[in-house]
């Protein structure tokens, strides 16, 4: 066979999927260092109206990126590829960053009382939200703004905590209660970045989820927001990933950053 028959594989295309209490303009950082590097990155919004609607969302959104793609949830959109990724049919790879990886039939509200980190339930504040047109409502949740800072964004300045807790976006409760579908981290390979100082998701959950799904881990000290206070954390783990796809194997690992 000649170099003229040879097709060359193309490089899958970074799409990040935030999480709750955020929005897509926090990965801005991380897709800065991709795209210097010379890889296509884009954000995918994440509808945070429960683990059904959002992994439909998603998935269709992945589907429709040309070529392979390496899916990169943050937090609770780390719940949502797990979902998604397979039902896509092009994910090639998953990286978590400060993430959920659920396993099928878990319940992420179930997952997180195990969590001796977490303090995120002292900071939540409940609310309503209409449903269709009959008049039904469902409880969704926002972070109590004074509180942002300490228990998501710990190492964000002030101004960059309350830029975040004015512009976050609420979750669903169906987030939380709603049981989570086959992993797709059951065939695909995984990374994951954990903050030591998670005290949202819970540095302890997501360590435990990482390892249960055989990601290669890297530690990192920083706060729930760690892609946002150091995007060159997470965009190292994101090119090791892509390079690790182009070799053709994942070779587990765990590194301190």
């Amino acid at each position: 066979m000649t170099d003229a028959n040879i097709v060359a594989t193309p490089q899958p295309t970074v799409a990040l999927v935030h999480g709750a209490f955020a929005d897509s303009s926090g990965w801005i950082g991380v897709i800065d260092l991709l795209r210097a590097a010379g890889v296509s990155a884009v954000a995918v919004s994440n509808p945070l109206r429960g683990i059904s609607e959002d992994a439909a969302y998603v998935a269709s959104a992945l589907s429709q990126i040309p070529g392979p793609v390496l899916a990169v949830g943050h937090s609770y959109g780390g719940a949502i590829i797990t979902n998604a990724a397979a039902r896509a049919g092009n994910v090639v790879g998953l990286v978590y960053v400060s993430a959920f990886a659920p396993d099928e039939g878990e319940k992420l509200i179930e997952v997180e009382a195990g969590s001796t980190d977490s303090v995120l339930n002292t900071a939540l504040i409940e609310r309503q939200y209409p449903v269709g047109t009959g008049g039904d409502t469902v409880a969704e949740f926002l972070i109590d703004p004074a509180k942002f800072r300490e228990v998501f964004a710990a190492d964000l300045t002030e101004e960059q905590a309350a830029d975040m807790a004015a512009t976050q976006r609420p979750v669903s409760s169906l987030g939380f209660v709603q049981p989570n579908g086959p992993p797709a981290w059951k065939t695909l390979p995984s990374w994951a970045v954990v903050s030591t100082g998670d005290l949202a998701a819970g540095a302890d959950v997501v360590r435990r989820m990482a390892e249960r799904a055989g990601a290669v881990i890297t530690e990192a000290d920083g706060s729930h927001v760690l892609f946002v206070a150091r995007p060159q954390v997470v965009a190292d783990v994101v090119l090791r990933a892509l390079e690790a796809l182009a070799r053709g194997a994942a070779v587990p690992a765990s590194a301190a950053v």
